[in-house]
């Protein structure tokens, strides 16, 4: 409001002058008495013209004091708008200053708060959201990591141990034959009646896993009369009939057990026999008379009556099969 009344006072002052600056200007150059004149008109006793000259010359002197005193206005005007804006500057720094202030001791507080252990409101992760993250995806890591190893353990069994069949009910597996003994003498299931037998099939020209198998067997023998005082008798039925000779087969059997009895007979024979037990066989790598013959590795229990109840594979080592042996003879007599 002063800033607004003082513009309209210096405009009302420029009027003036520019008037006073006009009559001024008129006077001057409509006639201005020369220094003579004067002089004559104060000889002869006539004033006017001296009080006229006098007043045209305090005209102009105050004409000069208005022009003065507006230049001094216009300057007081102009210094004090950039002090006025100095001071709003001021003032607004002043304010900026303050809110800083208060900024800085907002963040002071909450690091403080923060320092203290106090979640801070508004912020989007807290402690104790991050712990339960974390402990989710642990636990989500060691599931997934133990679920691996089982299933990988799974797949291993599988792929060694031979399955078992079923626990109930008769399988289809065994049947008559008739075959030749590694004495010379035919036989047939009927001469096997009476006693616990357990049959494995195989050939005499077997590198490894027949032999192993074999002692593993005799071994097996001898713990189930000790621990059950059942005497069970162990067959061993070739599948290569055309090598396995009567007396081949008798020369080979004797060196794993005296109790083991070895069967041979015709291609025909071994084909019929096989077929009923389930066994697979065929010959491989084939080089004149050098030949292997892949087959199936399963030991058959069968009870006094020639009946299959349980095949014992590869993966039952000596205890294992005692104990299996020795469990199906208790529960049988039951």
């Amino acid at each position: 409001m002063a800033s607004a009344l003082c513009r309209t006072a210096s405009r009302l002052r420029s009027i003036q002058n520019f008037r006073r600056i006009r009559v001024s200007s008129d006077l001057l150059s409509a006639s201005s008495p020369s220094p003579a004149c004067i002089s004559d008109a104060l000889r002869h006793g006539d004033f006017s013209l001296p009080r006229s000259f006098f007043s045209l010359n305090c005209g102009i002197e105050l004409m000069k004091m208005d022009q003065r005193c507006l230049l001094s206005t216009s300057a007081s005007d102009t210094t004090s708008k950039p002090d006025s804006g100095k001071s709003e500057t001021k003032s607004s720094d002043k304010n900026e200053k303050s809110g800083g202030s208060e900024s800085s001791d907002g963040g002071s507080d909450q690091k403080n708060e923060r320092a203290s252990g106090k979640d801070v409101r508004g912020g989007p992760v807290s402690w104790m959201s991050f712990f339960l993250l974390f402990a989710t995806g642990a636990g989500l890591v060691y599931y997934y990591d133990r679920e691996k190893k089982r299933h990988i353990e799974d797949i291993n069994k599988n792929s060694i141990a031979v399955k078992e069949g079923p626990s109930a009910g008769k399988a289809a597996i065994g049947g008559p034959f008739n075959l030749i003994r590694d004495d010379g003498k035919r036989v047939t299931e009927k001469d096997l009646m009476g006693k616990w037998s357990i049959l494995y099939f195989g050939f005499t020209h077997c590198p490894d896993i027949c032999p192993d198998e074999l002692i593993k067997l005799a071994a097996a023998i001898d713990k189930i009369k000790e621990n059950s005082g059942v005497d069970v008798v162990p067959v061993f039925i070739s599948v290569d009939p055309e090598r396995d000779t009567v007396q081949q087969v008798h020369e080979y059997v004797k060196e794993f057990h005296p109790k083991l009895i070895g069967l041979t007979g015709s291609p025909e024979e071994i084909k019929s026999v096989a077929r009923s037990y389930r066994v697979y066989y065929m010959k491989t790598e084939e080089e004149d008379s050098d030949y292997l013959v892949d087959h199936s590795i399963v030991m058959y229990l069968m009870s006094p009556e020639m009946n299959f109840v349980k095949f014992y594979g590869k993966n039952h080592d000596v205890d294992s099969l005692t104990d299996g042996v020795v469990k199906e003879i208790r529960q049988y007599r039951k």
